[in-house]
């Protein structure tokens, strides 16, 4: 295995300017040989440890083992989780990802989205973090502090929290957040921009003009500018921050516990998280839990003007509409209600089947399907 960063502490001095009830220290990377063996579980197994980080980079398995510990680990005491996925793209609980993402460009480059199961915003970040505190004594705010003395302790004093408690570097985002609350337990989890690669990954979302006509009753992210920990300090790597949210962790919570590593053979071990990763990448999962929304369309045909109204459940067309700039005549009408009548309970963004036309339908109705072929197959 190949040596891995290591993060030694040095003189405080170097760190007076953050003076503060928590001593922040500074780290210097090292490296030294490192082994990373992964603990073994079963189903019978419950998390005993306080402090986790993973060694696989699969999202679904990352994500998963995440909700494994939020179900399953003492709600009693805390829990830190850290782990580095491989680029994708992770859109909240209740987003829309036909407002989010830009599927065409997604496809192209075969990186998935994902939705997880907190809420919040669209993030594309591949290092993350998970808090995991007793209900009772959530707190958004210290939970983002323990994550803001880490980056501060990569010697980056500039960095910030933010009223949304996401972790900013001169007004720039370099952590968004998300929290989810069930039971007796709750969690703030995050990425943190280290070293993405922003430009290729920014591409992936979905710019807010191209979502005109769309109204959701899904959480819109909120676009902020952003940049990697890189930028500000260019030896700052994973490892680093790994090492640093884990030492800010054991001190706010006066524990001394080491860490327990895990990789994804957890998936053959733990039946939970098998099924988690089975359900994450599912229809009914990634579109089929988006919440209710209408799409509206216009567009100026050389014969005249149709505008569309289509309603979407559960990512499954409900209704659609089409209106003729004034009335059209009754073949068209007939036309665009058969057309209307396939699409309902179809899935929308996947109406390839059902947008089929032949030569004996009429032409107007064959111009109605492939523009509609174009706005909605993104």
């Amino acid at each position: 295995m190949s040596p891995l960063s290591r993060l030694r502490h040095v003189l405080p001095t170097s760190c007076s300017t953050l003076s503060s009830l928590h001593r922040t220290p500074c780290y210097a990377i090292t490296r030294q040989a490192s082994t990373k063996v992964a603990a073994t579980f079963s189903d019978q197994s419950k998390p005993t440890n306080s402090i986790y980080v993973s060694l696989s980079n699969d999202p679904y398995f990352n994500l998963s083992f995440e909700d494994w510990l939020f179900r399953h680990a003492p709600h009693t005491r805390p829990l830190l989780l850290l782990y580095r996925d491989t680029p994708c793209v992770i859109i909240g609980r209740n987003q829309n990802p036909w407002t989010e993402v830009n599927f065409p460009a997604l496809q192209a480059t075969g990186i998935p989205f994902i939705r997880r199961r907190s809420g919040g915003g669209t993030d594309l970040g591949n290092t993350n973090f998970s808090i995991h505190v007793p209900r009772t004594t959530f707190d958004r705010t210290m939970t983002a502090q323990i994550v803001l003395r880490a980056v501060r302790a990569l010697g980056i004093p500039s960095a910030d929290v933010n009223t949304r408690n996401d972790i900013t570097v001169a007004g720039e985002k370099v952590s968004g957040s998300a929290y989810k609350i069930a039971n007796n337990r709750a969690y703030h989890h995050g990425t943190m921009l280290i070293s993405t690669r922003l430009d290729t990954l920014g591409a992936l979302l979905r710019p807010d003009k191209v979502c005109e006509g769309i109204q959701t009753k899904g959480v819109a992210s909120v676009r902020s500018p952003v940049c990697n920990l890189a930028k500000v300090n260019a030896e700052t790597t994973h490892d680093a921050f790994v090492q640093a949210v884990v030492d800010e962790f054991r001190r706010e919570y006066g524990m001394d516990e080491d860490v327990q590593y895990v990789d994804d053979g957890a998936k053959t071990q733990l039946d939970y998280v098998r099924k988690g990763m089975e359900e994450l990448p599912s229809w009914d999962w990634a579109y089929g839990q988006t919440p209710e929304f209408t799409h509206d369309l216009a567009h100026s045909f050389s014969w005249g003007a149709v505008s569309a109204t289509i309603s979407s459940k559960h990512g499954r067309i409900i209704s659609c509409a089409f209106t003729p700039a004034r009335g059209g005549d009754a073949d068209l009408s007939r036309e665009l209600s058969a057309l209307s009548e396939r699409l309902v309970g179809a899935k929308y963004g996947f109406l390839q089947k059902e947008l089929e036309t032949d030569k004996q339908e009429d032409v107007r109705a064959r111009e109605v399907a492939s523009w509609l072929k174009e706005k909605l197959n993104l």
